[in-house]
């Protein structure tokens, strides 16, 4: 038996959508919202009703019947700390969502339409793998200051995917593998998957690791607090340093790395420092997180937007390759990742999750 499935992945200025049969996409659309748009939603869950009504529109545009489908899972926000998992979208999820418990992302939203809409229709809905995902064995979350433990916040949906993708290209137990997991894209997370958890990982959001195309990543700690305090910046103009307006963006003007990578071709002297510097932090993240590991690495996974970059590619291989085989999947297939999570539960090899 086949399955009709819609997966919903809402961003801050856009929000993607496809139809799937299985595993096979049938159409896919990227739908970008203007500033003029979302001007007059002062919190992100008011935007609901705006971004469902186009979803609707345009899968009306396209002739397509929502009747047909079987199921719809939306990408996952700011929920509670939670294991991976494929989650039925409850009354608590719906709830947690609106307030954003962890805080305010469009990504909040997709849980919130997918259950709109699969309600009316009587079918159920799903989210999976959100970034809240939290394994971390418990001395991985202890920090110097008791007040401040590490927080789980990552690329969970993507680094699961491409695990649990390799696993089943290697006929092999997700379960039985000690991976690394590298994330390159707009934030950047390296991830130690054992027995089928990620028992440790660098926070892609909130300071830790790598600075990235658009965040600051880890910092000097007294710098920043005087930076705070310098009465120079707002909260939010700090924020923004750390995330926003970080990283690439605060050293050359830019968050795409494809600009980035030109820079460096055509000789430019402080981009190629600054590539430099953060492919060699990259690496000392992987060597970092190799040892929850104890060395023993079946395999080291690069995967995001910036693994189709040749270049960094190269030059990580030449600096981890020591550590580990490396298997590169370029990009980031959240949308289908979303789907395989719906699928793995309706075809019964998955126990749904609640919330």
């Amino acid at each position: 038996m086949s399955f009709n499935i819609l997966a919903i992945n809402p961003g801050s200025t856009s929000t993607k959508i496809g139809l799937f049969t299985d595993e096979n996409l049938q159409f896919e659309e990227t739908i970008r919202h203007s500033t003029e748009e979302l001007k007059g939603f002062d919190k992100i869950v008011e935007q609901k009703d705006f971004r469902k009504s186009v979803i609707l529109q345009l899968l009306n545009k396209n002739n397509f019947d929502v009747k047909t489908l079987d199921a719809i899972v939306g990408r996952g926000g700011m929920l509670k700390p939670i294991p991976s998992g494929v989650y039925s979208v409850t009354d608590d999820i719906i709830a947690d969502l609106k307030v954003g418990v962890q805080g305010q992302h469009a990504s909040n939203l997709g849980g919130i339409i997918a259950r709109e809409i699969a309600d009316e229709l009587e079918i159920p809905s799903y989210i999976v793998d959100p970034v809240v995902v939290d394994e971390l064995m418990p001395k991985a979350k202890i920090s110097g200051i008791p007040e401040l433990p590490k927080v789980s916040a990552f690329h969970a949906l993507n680094q699961k995917a491409v695990a649990k993708r390799y696993a089943k290209e290697k006929n092999v137990n997700y379960a039985d593998l000690n991976l690394l997991v590298v994330h390159l894209g707009g934030g950047v997370s390296v991830g130690a998957h054992i027995g089928g958890k990620i028992v440790d990982v660098f926070n892609a959001i909130d300071g830790e690791g790598t600075f990235s195309p658009e965040r600051a990543g880890g910092v000097p700690s007294a710098g920043l607090i005087k930076m705070c305090f310098s009465g120079e910046f707002t909260y939010d103009e700090m924020y923004k340093k750390l995330i926003g307006k970080g990283g690439f963006n605060a050293h050359l003007g830019t968050n795409d790395y494809r600009d980035i990578e030109q820079m460096v071709i055509d000789g430019d002297e402080h981009a190629t420092l600054i590539d430099d510097a953060f492919i060699y932090n990259i690496c000392k993240n992987v060597g970092s997180m190799s040892v929850a590991l104890k060395g023993n690495v079946d395999q080291i996974i690069i995967t995001g937007g910036i693994a189709y970059s040749k270049l960094i590619i190269e030059k990580m291989k030449e600096q981890i390759s020591y550590l580990g085989p490396i298997t590169v999947y370029p990009g980031e297939d959240e949308l289908l990742a979303l789907v395989q999570g719906a699928l793995s539960v309706l075809k019964g090899e998955e126990v749904v999750s609640i919330y």
